[in-house]
């Protein structure tokens, strides 16, 4: 009986532990309990149910319980099918054998599927603004991942989920209309860390790879870090506006090639707000094409081409704290040859402050208001730093120019949005112009004022700029009201005449000359004077006077041999209008090109002889007229000589087109009308006057290039030439 009864009991431990050995290891198949799990997944969320085909249930002793798993389920959510490839989850040994199914972890592994509908199944299990979001962004691709999810007795998931996989051909719409396409990347998610690894995709027309991002989560902040790659990229305009479209402005690049190191990290918090941007890049530029329209090269460089070019640059750039920071180095070509470029560019919030030098050697270069001029071949060295202010103002530091001996430098020069001169404290140059005229010249800020001083300077360039110029508006200056003393040993006009001892002062008031006195001497001790003063009326008078013209005159390639005589010029101008007197005594001029037609067209073959010969003499030679916006009217010009006269009016419309009239007599004529005048005639010529001919009224009109001329015989003088003609003789 007892045998018996042992060996029952035996049998059934034999049997309870072969079954449990045989749960353990090898488990049971059956969909008997299928309701039961399908109610603990609703426990967890009532939207989600499964489709189960048989369950696996192996036992487990070492946690009590039971390894529930199944494959190919499907997953419904809403209308959203989800097709899974494994589900492994746990259950409590006691709740199974009550039949109360509880499950605490869930391990989901996916096939291929739709990355918004696995999107909408985690946020159905644990729904985050970020995921939220994420589901905004997305527009397709595919993900397959493995979900490992722990879950409380209440059915919330606990902290320690992992879910790991991959996404493959994504694309994301982002904000300002661009787009990522073709991503590809592994990812590792837990509690506040994204781990993205092996990331390559296209962010507009840019491909990109990463081999590693980082994110992770402080309650609503996520930090991120990275580095992304960029490799042998080329890109036009149409690229470059669609990449840039709504980020940055960048009309002016036609085409950029380029490869790149970068690595980067930032703040974003809930309302996707950046903050705490850092980027670090190196930048391999092969070529960089941009339009030059933005900047006119054409003064200062020679065949000078529509579009610039950078070349092998090698670019760092690091951005922090709203603070950017650009510095580089490379060849540059403004025209067909290339010189070599460095530079520095940071931007502070609104404020540039920039670093450049630049070698020129293989182009020519010049700078046409000094007058100077670099040969291809030499070398020569610009630097430039300065800062481009919030208001667009600019401050350069230093400029400086530098070819063997000769010397360029400017310190502290102020420049507004218009490039019109704020202020300047130190400018100091020492070279040979291209007419191998030394410049060596200095200027200082002494106080409020400035004081120029130097050995020698050509002015010939300023000299005919000033003189050709009909802008009203064409002072380099802005609000500028200060005084300039100025003394320079020797001042060169032109090729061949210069100054000595130039000295005076300049004042300068809301930006016009308020008051000029300059002095200087010829070579041949003669003198010349320049005043400008202007009244309380706003009235600019000005005056300048000389015994030795000719270096003045000779500007003129109309005139030709003009000789002696001293010069009187006054001139008059408020609001614009300048009302002038030229008067120029006892000369001689050799050959006037215009002149002499008249001369020959008038059949006075002799005189016109004389002018081309030895040359004509005049005594007075007096010219009253205006000048305003371009336009020189010439109420009157009377030259009176021993051999000829001429009474000429007209006007000159800027550089395009000259209209003159007048009557040009010879002396014989003028002599035999003024005898014929009773008493006065006997007075002041006498009873022989000689056999004259005729005077001539002439035009001349046309541009100034191609002038045409007509002549007409006179029979009887004008009131007005006589009248003007008596008056000369007489303070003569």
């Amino acid at each position: 009986m007892i045998k018996g009864l042992i060996k029952t009991l035996l049998t059934i431990v034999l049997i309870l532990i072969l079954a449990i050995a045989y749960l353990s290891i090898i488990g049971l198949k059956t969909d008997k309990f299928n309701d039961q799990i399908k109610k603990s997944i609703l426990v967890i969320n009532n939207k989600i149910n499964f489709q189960l085909n048989e369950v696996d249930y192996l036992l487990n002793l070492k946690n009590f319980s039971i390894n529930v798993s199944t494959t190919n389920p499907n997953l419904l959510i809403e209308d959203k099918v989800i097709n899974i490839k494994k589900v492994k989850t746990n259950i409590s040994l006691k709740s199974f054998i009550k039949n109360q199914f509880s499950i605490d972890d869930l391990q989901v592994s996916t096939y291929e599927i739709k990355i918004n509908d696995l999107i909408f199944l985690i946020r159905e299990i644990h729904n985050t603004p970020q995921l939220f979001i994420l589901n905004t962004f997305a527009k397709d691709g595919l993900i397959s991942a493995d979900l490992d999810i722990n879950f409380d007795s209440q059915g919330k998931v606990k902290d320690n989920y992992q879910i790991n996989g991959f996404i493959k051909n994504a694309r994301l719409d982002l904000l300002n209309q661009t787009s990522i396409k073709d991503l590809n990347f592994l990812f590792n998610i837990s509690k506040n860390q994204y781990s993205l690894s092996k990331i390559k995709t296209s962010f507009n027309t840019i491909k990109l790879n990463s081999p590693l991002i980082q994110i992770s989560q402080e309650k609503d902040l996520y930090s991120i870090k990275g580095t992304f790659l960029t490799k042998d990229q080329k890109l036009n305009s149409d690229d470059l506006n669609f990449v840039s479209k709504n980020i940055v402005n960048i009309p002016n690049i036609k085409k950029i090639e380029f490869s790149s190191n970068n690595t980067f990290s930032f703040e974003i918090n809930k309302k996707l707000k950046i903050n705490n941007l850092n980027i670090e890049t190196t930048l391999d530029l092969d070529k960089l094409v941009f339009s030059k329209k933005f900047i006119d090269l054409n003064p200062y460089l020679k065949n000078t081409k529509e579009k610039i070019f950078l070349e092998k640059n090698k670019i760092q750039i690091n951005y922090k704290k709203n603070k950017l920071a650009v510095k580089g180095s490379g060849s540059i070509f403004l025209t067909d040859k290339s010189e070599q470029i460095t530079y520095e560019i940071i931007r502070n919030n609104d404020q540039f402050s920039f670093n450049t030098k630049l070698n020129i050697k293989d182009n020519s270069f010049q700078i046409n208001l000094l007058n100077y001029q670099k040969k291809e071949g030499a070398d020569s060295t610009i630097l430039i730093n300065g800062e481009l202010k919030k208001d667009n103002s600019i401050e350069f530091q230093t400029i400086s120019l530098e070819e063997n001996k000769n010397k360029i430098l400017i310190n502290n020069l102020q420049l507004s949005k218009d490039y019109k001169i704020l202020d300047i404290e130190k400018f100091n140059i020492n070279y040979k112009n291209d007419n191998d005229f030394l410049n060596k010249l200095n200027l200082r800020k002494n106080g409020s004022n400035f004081i120029i001083e130097g050995d020698s300077l050509n002015l010939a360039r300023l000299i005919n700029n000033i003189m050709d110029s009909d802008d009203e508006n064409s002072s380099i200056f802005q609000n500028f009201n200060s005084k300039i003393d100025i003394k320079i040993k020797k001042t060169y006009i032109d090729e061949a005449n210069h100054l000595n001892n130039l000295s005076g002062y300049i004042v300068f008031k809301d930006n016009k000359i308020n008051k000029l006195i300059l002095n200087a001497d010829f070579p041949n001790d003669k003198k010349i004077t320049l005043t400008t003063i202007t009244n309380e009326a706003k009235e600019t008078t000005t005056s300048l006077i000389t015994d030795y013209p000719k270096p003045l005159i000779k500007r003129y390639k109309f005139i030709k041999g003009f000789e002696e005589g001293n010069l009187n010029f006054k001139s008059v101008k408020k609001n614009g209008l300048s009302n002038s007197v030229l008067i120029i005594d006892d000369f001689k001029i050799q050959e006037v090109p215009i002149f002499a037609k008249l001369l020959s067209l008038a059949s006075l073959q002799g005189i016109a002889d004389i002018l081309t010969g030895e040359g004509i003499r005049f005594t007075d030679l007096e010219m009253r007229f205006s000048n305003k916006k371009g336009l020189t009217i010439i109420n009157e010009m009377y030259a009176l000589g021993p051999a000829v006269s001429i009474l000429m009016d007209g006007y000159i419309k800027s550089k395009k087109l000259v209209s003159l009239r007048g009557t040009l007599v010879p002396a014989t004529t003028i002599n035999r009308s003024i005898a014929s005048i009773p008493f006065l005639g006997d007075l002041l010529i006498g009873d022989k006057a000689g056999e004259g001919v005729f005077g001539v009224s002439f035009k001349i009109k046309g541009p100034p290039e191609d002038l045409s001329t007509t002549v007409n015989p006179v029979k009887t003088l004008t009131p007005r030439f006589i009248t003007r003609t008596l008056e000369k003789l007489k303070k003569n």
